[in-house]
């Protein structure tokens, strides 16, 4: 392999890498009303689509992106919010000594997981034109259906929730590279 080569491949892992830092940012900007972090996450993927295509993509794309994302994507953000706030109190019931409560708190933690890597997927699945509820159920079955997949998301949200507890504004990039791996892990399965 001549250094030329190697040059250029080490080029376009650096430029991918900072494509995906650039892109946290965005889904942070975009995900701040709390609601729209779906959108946010649809948006950020589709802009690493796009990268990885060599296409045209910036600012005025995934800001387009996002408007068409938000329209539906609000109401799951909306939904994913209140399924923390279930297992939030699942938990505080535990906390309180609810009899046979460990076991209903491991479970609702659990699905919570389950609930995030799925949510990740279906982001990584969005298209403009696209119903978003369609779209988490087959997110769902993916999930389930891949769970090397699913697993390699949840090791990436972990790293997430670690940068945040580490430094808080390491959570900003780290966003990014989430997204780059929700594309990557649908990608993997569309080819198996």
């Amino acid at each position: 392999m001549s250094l030329a080569r190697t040059g250029s491949r080490a080029w376009g892992r650096f430029a991918l890498f900072a494509e995906c830092l650039l892109t946290g940012v965005w889904i942070a900007l975009a995900a701040l009303p709390l609601v729209t972090y779906p959108a946010a996450l649809a948006a950020g993927t589709r802009h690493l689509r796009r990268h990885l295509a060599h296409e045209q993509g910036g600012w005025r794309e995934f800001t387009a992106d996002f408007k068409a994302a938000v329209r539906g994507g609000w109401l799951v953000g909306l939904a994913g919010w209140a399924a923390v706030a279930v297992v939030w109190t699942d938990l505080r019931a535990v906390r309180a000594g609810l009899p046979g409560g460990p076991p209903v708190g491991a479970v609702g933690v659990l699905a919570l997981i389950g609930a995030a890597a799925a949510l990740l997927r279906a982001a990584a699945l969005w298209r403009p034109g696209v119903s978003w509820w369609p779209l988490v159920a087959r997110a769902g079955r993916h999930t389930v259906r891949d769970p090397a997949g699913s697993f390699l998301l949840i090791g990436g949200l972990a790293v997430t929730v670690c940068s945040a507890w580490f430094s808080t504004p390491l959570v900003v990039p780290v966003l990014g590279a989430v997204a780059a791996a929700a594309v990557a892990v649908e990608e993997r399965h569309r080819h198996r």
